[in-house]
């Protein structure tokens, strides 16, 4: 596979990331000049946002706990040149569930639906971790 491919659902994840901190920006400045929400009221720290300006929030913050596992094997499959077909199919699977775990979050935010979303990504990673283990091990 070639580098291009490999990184393409990487950069589509990073772009989901950046997105929602913009969304998260935007959604608390509008708190701020709405006057919904007061300096006073956040300037340590407090979860005084509204609900839509906590709910991007918690999805933004969420891309740096899963995702991070996602990121790291790639970084390891790539220079160990176990980045094949399977790996950047998975990848592209992970990164659909993201989006649509995103989606769901952001708008919505049914439990129901974001925990099965969420369960689906995991269960992807779960699986590119292994496979990946197994070449690395195995050398299949």
């Amino acid at each position: 596979m070639s580098v291009q491919m490999v990184l393409l659902p990487v950069f589509a994840q990073i772009g989901l990331t950046f997105a929602l901190l913009i969304g998260m920006v935007f959604g608390r400045r509008n708190a701020l000049v709405s006057g919904e929400t007061k300096i006073r009221d956040i300037a340590l720290g407090e979860p005084n946002w509204p609900k839509g300006a906590t709910q991007i929030a918690n999805c933004y913050r969420n891309q740096f706990e899963l995702p991070v596992l996602f990121y790291a094997l790639i970084a390891l499959a790539l220079p160990l040149r176990h980045a094949d077909l399977f790996i950047v199919l998975m990848s592209w699977v992970f990164v659909v569930t993201r989006f649509a775990h995103a989606g769901v979050f952001v708008t919505s935010n049914n439990f129901g639906h974001r925990s099965s979303v969420w369960l689906a990504s995991v269960l992807v990673l779960l699986a590119m971790w292994i496979y990946f283990a197994l070449k690395i091990l195995l050398l299949i």
